[in-house]
Protein backbone atom coordinates (compact mmCIF):
# COMPACT_ATOMS: atom_id res chain seq x y z
CA UNK A 1 0.00 0.00 0.00
CA UNK A 2 1.30 3.85 -0.76
CA UNK A 3 2.16 5.99 1.90
CA UNK A 4 -0.96 8.56 0.28
CA UNK A 5 -2.81 5.47 0.71
CA UNK A 6 -2.36 4.94 3.87
CA UNK A 7 -3.02 8.78 5.12
CA UNK A 8 -6.30 8.73 3.60
CA UNK A 9 -6.84 5.33 5.41
CA UNK A 10 -6.14 6.73 8.77
CA UNK A 11 -7.99 10.11 8.19
CA UNK A 12 -10.92 7.93 7.30
CA UNK A 13 -10.57 5.88 10.21
CA UNK A 14 -9.44 9.18 12.39
CA UNK A 15 -13.08 10.71 11.24
CA UNK A 16 -15.36 7.37 11.90
CA UNK A 17 -13.88 6.76 15.34
CA UNK A 18 -14.65 10.78 15.79
CA UNK A 19 -17.92 10.43 15.13
CA UNK A 20 -18.30 7.15 16.99
CA UNK A 21 -16.96 8.68 20.15
CA UNK A 22 -20.23 11.65 19.79
CA UNK A 23 -22.67 8.92 19.07
CA UNK A 24 -21.14 7.15 22.50
CA UNK A 25 -21.28 10.06 24.01
CA UNK A 26 -25.01 10.79 22.98
CA UNK A 27 -25.91 7.70 24.32
CA UNK A 28 -26.82 7.73 28.16
CA UNK A 29 -27.69 4.12 30.08
CA UNK A 30 -30.56 5.05 32.81
CA UNK A 31 -29.11 3.70 36.12
CA UNK A 32 -29.48 5.45 39.62
CA UNK A 33 -26.63 7.65 38.35
CA UNK A 34 -26.65 7.73 34.29
CA UNK A 35 -23.57 7.24 32.31
CA UNK A 36 -22.64 7.57 28.59
CA UNK A 37 -20.59 4.99 26.12
CA UNK A 38 -18.08 7.77 26.09
CA UNK A 39 -15.32 6.64 27.65
CA UNK A 40 -15.93 3.09 25.86
CA UNK A 41 -15.25 5.37 22.82
CA UNK A 42 -12.26 6.67 24.10
CA UNK A 43 -10.21 3.03 24.84
CA UNK A 44 -12.28 1.66 21.45
CA UNK A 45 -10.41 4.25 19.64
CA UNK A 46 -7.07 3.75 21.09
CA UNK A 47 -7.23 -0.17 21.08
CA UNK A 48 -8.21 0.02 17.44
CA UNK A 49 -5.98 2.44 15.86
CA UNK A 50 -3.48 2.96 18.58
CA UNK A 51 -2.05 5.46 20.60
CA UNK A 52 -1.11 8.17 17.88
CA UNK A 53 -4.26 7.67 15.82
CA UNK A 54 -6.49 7.47 18.66
CA UNK A 55 -5.42 10.66 20.69
CA UNK A 56 -5.87 12.44 17.26
CA UNK A 57 -9.54 11.20 17.65
CA UNK A 58 -10.41 12.39 21.20
CA UNK A 59 -8.61 16.18 20.09
CA UNK A 60 -10.63 15.69 17.12
CA UNK A 61 -13.52 15.43 19.29
CA UNK A 62 -12.71 18.13 21.43
CA UNK A 63 -12.52 20.35 18.98
CA UNK A 64 -15.58 19.88 17.45
CA UNK A 65 -17.19 20.87 20.92
CA UNK A 66 -15.03 23.57 21.48
CA UNK A 67 -16.37 25.01 17.84
CA UNK A 68 -19.90 24.79 19.20
CA UNK A 69 -21.09 22.15 17.74
CA UNK A 70 -23.16 19.69 20.45
CA UNK A 71 -20.54 16.81 20.71
CA UNK A 72 -20.79 16.78 24.42
CA UNK A 73 -23.18 14.58 26.37
CA UNK A 74 -26.91 16.31 26.50
CA UNK A 75 -26.20 17.57 23.46
CA UNK A 76 -24.07 20.18 24.54
CA UNK A 77 -21.50 22.47 22.89
CA UNK A 78 -18.91 25.01 23.09
CA UNK A 79 -15.77 25.53 25.61
CA UNK A 80 -18.30 26.38 28.30
CA UNK A 81 -18.78 22.92 28.83
CA UNK A 82 -15.31 22.19 28.97
CA UNK A 83 -14.66 24.94 31.42
CA UNK A 84 -17.73 23.67 34.03
CA UNK A 85 -17.51 20.84 36.73
CA UNK A 86 -16.94 18.20 34.62
CA UNK A 87 -14.92 19.55 32.06
CA UNK A 88 -11.92 18.22 33.21
CA UNK A 89 -12.89 14.43 32.42
CA UNK A 90 -13.33 15.61 28.84
CA UNK A 91 -9.69 16.74 29.03
CA UNK A 92 -8.81 14.02 30.83
CA UNK A 93 -9.52 11.93 28.01
CA UNK A 94 -6.43 13.09 26.53
CA UNK A 95 -4.19 12.42 29.01
CA UNK A 96 -5.61 8.84 29.38
CA UNK A 97 -4.56 8.55 25.49
CA UNK A 98 -1.35 9.88 26.03
CA UNK A 99 -0.64 7.44 28.95
CA UNK A 100 -2.28 4.19 26.65
CA UNK A 101 0.29 5.67 23.64
CA UNK A 102 3.15 6.03 26.14
CA UNK A 103 2.61 2.19 27.53
CA UNK A 104 1.81 1.30 23.63
CA UNK A 105 5.40 2.54 22.72
CA UNK A 106 7.07 1.01 25.87
CA UNK A 107 5.73 -2.88 25.31
CA UNK A 108 3.76 -2.68 22.39
CA UNK A 109 0.18 -3.52 21.59
CA UNK A 110 -0.33 -6.93 23.28
CA UNK A 111 -3.48 -7.43 24.43
CA UNK A 112 -2.54 -7.60 27.97
CA UNK A 113 -0.56 -4.09 27.56
CA UNK A 114 -3.10 -2.37 26.07
CA UNK A 115 -6.09 -3.73 29.36
CA UNK A 116 -3.55 -2.10 31.71
CA UNK A 117 -3.29 1.07 30.10
CA UNK A 118 -6.89 1.32 29.82
CA UNK A 119 -7.43 1.21 33.75
CA UNK A 120 -4.33 3.64 34.03
CA UNK A 121 -5.58 5.85 31.33
CA UNK A 122 -8.91 5.58 33.39
CA UNK A 123 -7.33 6.17 36.78
CA UNK A 124 -5.42 9.41 35.23
CA UNK A 125 -8.91 10.69 33.70
CA UNK A 126 -10.58 9.94 37.06
CA UNK A 127 -7.59 12.30 38.72
CA UNK A 128 -8.00 14.81 36.37
CA UNK A 129 -11.57 15.33 36.25
CA UNK A 130 -11.21 14.94 40.14
CA UNK A 131 -9.28 17.66 40.92
CA UNK A 132 -10.29 19.64 37.89
CA UNK A 133 -14.20 19.27 39.96
CA UNK A 134 -12.69 20.32 42.98
CA UNK A 135 -11.60 23.61 41.83
CA UNK A 136 -14.53 25.16 39.82
CA UNK A 137 -16.77 23.74 42.15
CA UNK A 138 -15.10 25.48 44.94
CA UNK A 139 -14.58 28.85 42.65
CA UNK A 140 -18.16 28.48 41.92
CA UNK A 141 -20.56 27.21 44.91
CA UNK A 142 -17.75 26.75 47.82
CA UNK A 143 -15.60 24.09 48.89
CA UNK A 144 -16.41 20.78 48.89
CA UNK A 145 -14.55 17.42 50.17
CA UNK A 146 -12.35 15.24 48.18
CA UNK A 147 -14.91 11.72 49.72
CA UNK A 148 -18.00 13.94 48.49
CA UNK A 149 -16.42 14.89 45.29
CA UNK A 150 -15.94 10.86 44.74
CA UNK A 151 -19.14 10.06 45.62
CA UNK A 152 -20.67 12.48 42.73
CA UNK A 153 -18.00 11.65 39.92
CA UNK A 154 -16.32 8.44 40.51
CA UNK A 155 -17.83 5.89 42.94
CA UNK A 156 -20.85 5.28 41.05
CA UNK A 157 -19.05 5.08 37.27
CA UNK A 158 -16.43 2.71 38.47
CA UNK A 159 -17.90 -0.81 37.54
CA UNK A 160 -19.43 0.88 34.49
CA UNK A 161 -16.48 2.13 33.68
CA UNK A 162 -14.67 -1.55 34.08
CA UNK A 163 -17.67 -3.24 31.51
CA UNK A 164 -16.74 -0.50 29.21
CA UNK A 165 -13.04 -1.24 29.33
CA UNK A 166 -13.66 -4.61 29.28
CA UNK A 167 -16.23 -4.39 26.12
CA UNK A 168 -13.06 -2.04 24.26
CA UNK A 169 -10.39 -4.18 25.06
CA UNK A 170 -12.47 -7.41 23.74
CA UNK A 171 -13.46 -6.19 20.77
CA UNK A 172 -10.68 -3.91 20.15
CA UNK A 173 -8.65 -7.43 19.82
CA UNK A 174 -11.28 -9.16 17.55
CA UNK A 175 -11.53 -6.40 14.76
CA UNK A 176 -8.13 -4.11 14.84
CA UNK A 177 -6.88 -6.58 11.95
CA UNK A 178 -9.85 -5.67 10.04
CA UNK A 179 -8.87 -1.87 9.75
CA UNK A 180 -4.92 -2.94 8.28
CA UNK A 181 -3.88 -1.42 11.37
CA UNK A 182 -0.54 -2.34 13.29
Amino acid sequence: MRASENKTYDMVYIGVFAVLMVICTWISIPMAVPFTLQTFAVFFSVGMLGGKKGTIVILVYILLGIIGLPVFSGFMGGIGKLLGNTGGYIIGFVFSSLAMWGMERLVGRKIWALGISMVLGLIICYVFGTAWFMAVYAENAGTVGLMTVLGWCVFPFIVPDLIKIALALALSGRLRHFLHQP
